[in-house]
């Protein structure tokens, strides 16, 4: 795998889309209409959808695509496949907060080995380099040749003080008597993948996650938080989450700084 063309082309993709996005965002009307489960589409993840699988397609022909908003591709075994969120969070597109991203991953033998999240709304960008370190890179994001970029990791936590970090939009109670279990100094709400993001910067030590979530949904933010020396485990035994499951559904997990002392559930 030519690893430099994969996040050049990642890169760019997400760049792309994150145009469609934002030229959506600036408009009265997103189209939004109901999936068959019930959860949100719109315009925008349709518009980003198209721009990122043509791409792929177009440069790695040979690899398997998952892609959220195809159902076609959710039937894909594999040990190596690409794998998309074109608008992750479309909740928060929905109400203006600006908490979405774009996600495009690769995963090798269940695990998320290279990933990019932009934010369009944020003008933050993460992604996995060549060699699979994590970075975020600087504004103004030029297609066609990457800015400077800084590296990123995890934060080395205090116990006695953990900074959390949990989801805007699917937070209950589960997860709040889940983290009354630990000594918290600061708790942040935020959207979509940016929280895994957020742990791979320092900016938070930890993000539980007791709710139904698909691979595409997390796989490019586990890829940056695993090349920033993080980890994302299995809720129930804190095993290592896996990719390429049946149905591409994930069971509750934790994404964390190695330094956590992780409470039973």
């Amino acid at each position: 795998m030519d690893f430099e063309k994969l996040i050049q082309t990642m890169r760019r993709l997400a760049l792309e889309a994150g145009d469609a996005i934002m030229e959506v965002y600036g408009r009265e009307d997103f189209g939004v209409r109901a999936k068959a489960d019930d959860s949100p589409v719109t315009v925008a993840d349709e518009a980003a959808d198209a721009i990122i699988s043509a791409g792929l397609r177009a440069e790695f022909a040979d690899l398997p695509l998952v892609t959220e908003e195809q159902a076609g591709t959710h039937g894909v075994e594999a040990r190596t496949f690409l794998i998309v969120d074109p608008l992750d969070g479309t909740k928060e597109f929905i109400h203006r907060r600006g908490d979405f991203t774009v996600n495009i991953a690769l995963v090798q033998d269940g695990v998320p080995i290279r990933g990019v999240v932009y934010a369009p709304a944020r003008a933050r960008m993460f992604y996995t380099d060549a060699a699979g370190r994590s970075v975020e890179e600087e504004g103004p994001f030029d297609k066609a040749s990457p800015g400077v970029t800084r590296p990123v990791s995890v934060s080395n936590p205090d116990n006695s003080a953990l900074l959390v970090v949990a989801s805007k939009s699917h937070r209950d109670k589960a997860t709040d008597e889940y983290i009354a279990k630990y000594r918290v100094a600061d708790m942040k709400a935020a959207g979509s993948s940016l929280k895994f993001c957020l742990v791979a910067t320092g900016e938070a030590d930890f993000y539980p996650r007791l709710g139904r979530t698909m691979e595409w949904d997390t796989a490019a933010g586990h890829a940056v938080l695993s090349g920033a020396g993080g980890t994302v485990l299995r809720f129930d035994d804190h095993r290592p989450l896996t990719y390429g499951k049946p149905g591409f559904e994930n069971p509750f997990f934790i994404a964390t700084a190695p330094g956590v002392d992780l409470k039973p559930a």
